[in-house]
């Protein structure tokens, strides 16, 4: 499937492109080789391959579920205007 100028030009304006007079004839042409190209890769026979989520039959190695850093809600809240049962209170913003 080969694209004409129009096409082009009708994909530029939607992606908001600006093509040069110049540009025009070399893009049609690079566009058209590429949709050529999708189109040979969807006759590729894809019967029997197994859709997979990831490339690698590994599984995840996950870190221990530890507690690594320490509760200093009370030290930063110090410097706070206002605070209410470890809440920063802030002014409303909309009514």
């Amino acid at each position: 499937m080969s694209l004409d100028k129009n096409q082009v030009q009708h994909i530029a304006t939607l992606a908001r492109l600006r093509l040069a007079e110049g540009e025009s004839a070399e893009t049609v042409e690079k566009l058209s080789r590429i949709v050529d190209f999708v189109d040979q890769l969807s006759q590729a026979a894809t019967d029997d391959v197994v859709p997979m989520a990831h490339p690698f039959n590994e599984t995840q190695r996950l870190r221990a579920d530890e507690v690594t850093e320490t509760d200093d809600r009370d030290h930063f809240q110090e410097n706070a205007p206002a605070v209410s049962d470890g809440l920063y209170l802030v002014p409303k913003v909309i009514e």
